[in-house]
């Protein structure tokens, strides 16, 4: 179990990146064996453990030579991963799971091994697992974001001018309102993007289970902006479990509140800023072909707006 083999790629990684990526993406997937092999030999690793996956990584667990247990994650250089590698420097641990190495060019990192089995998805009660998010994401956005990274008001302003055309896209009129409404929430904050260095993407997969602390975060598509940005994915956490609530106004309300006392947020700021996650996801989702708002982004910028 000491390399990895053609066949111990996961068809669906290979299915995802020859989709996303095209030829790019399957000559990185027929790559990957001994992109896998090289780096186990430079950090002198050994397997440890099944491979696991995502869309778009391939994480193999390890040990080195000194019985320290980690996991080896490859996935093709872009502008995320690279923005992953400047925040977790910047977090050095501090409620994210550690860097112990990286290569910069080909984006593979070595990363303490947290409990890939257990997330915080496993808590549950909903405001107990809430309150540990926000105290985690309390803890990130509390360092200044570094040289390198994308700016929220670049995004903004970009996201800005694709609306009118986005809202051609949308067969609802109400769709077509609601998208107004969040836009207009945007140029009311865009002129003051903030500079904190944001997750992207913290939702309750997003945290592991680990030994040196209960809870750590993993995952970061780092940002530098305002955290109001950075709630979305909180609360859009388990959404079948909320929907089926039938009270999934109240259930976000609920953790919007929490959220924002945990984090200390101005909430008018922050709910504006959140209309703006609503905004960004609904534009990606047209861009894909989508003619009509999905639910979650309704239900939580209605949520936010009859507050």
């Amino acid at each position: 179990m000491s390399s990895l083999k053609s066949a111990d790629v996961p068809d669906v990684l290979a299915a995802s990146y020859s989709k996303s990526r095209g030829e790019a993406g399957r000559a990185w997937i027929a790559a990957l064996p001994a992109l896998a092999a090289e780096w186990m030999e430079r950090w002198e690793l050994e397997r440890d453990g099944p491979t696991m996956y995502g869309q778009a990584s391939l994480v193999l667990p390890v040990a080195r030579k000194d019985g320290t247990r980690g996991v080896l994650k490859f996935q093709m250089p872009r502008q995320e991963t690279t923005a992953a590698l400047i925040g977790l420097r910047a977090w050095a641990g501090e409620g994210m799971v550690r860097l112990l190495d990286h290569d910069p060019v080909s984006s593979t990192m070595l990363l303490e091994r947290l409990d890939g089995y257990r997330t915080l998805a496993s808590v549950e009660d909903d405001d107990v697992a809430m309150g540990i998010l926000g105290e985690l994401l309390a803890r990130l956005v509390s360092v200044p974001a570094p040289q390198g990274l994308r700016g929220l008001g670049d995004i903004a302003t970009e996201m800005l001018e694709h609306v009118p055309s986005a809202v051609r896209a949308l067969a609802d009129p109400a769709d077509q309102r609601l998208l107004w409404t969040c836009a207009s929430a945007v140029t009311e904050l865009v002129g003051e993007p903030g500079d904190r260095l944001l997750h992207w993407d913290l939702h309750y997969g997003n945290v592991l289970a680990a030994e040196r602390e209960p809870w750590l975060a993993i995952d970061p598509e780092s940002l530098s902006g305002d955290p109001g940005f950075d709630l979305w994915p909180a609360l859009n956490s388990r959404w079948e479990d909320v929907a089926a609530t039938g009270q999934a106004h109240r259930v976000v309300r609920r953790r919007f509140d929490l959220l924002t006392d945990v984090l200390g947020l101005d909430r008018q700021r922050a709910a504006g800023w959140t209309l703006g996650r609503v905004l960004q996801n609904s534009l990606w989702d047209i861009k894909d072909g989508h003619t009509a708002l999905a639910s979650p982004q309704v239900a939580v910028a209605k949520a936010l707006l009859n507050r």
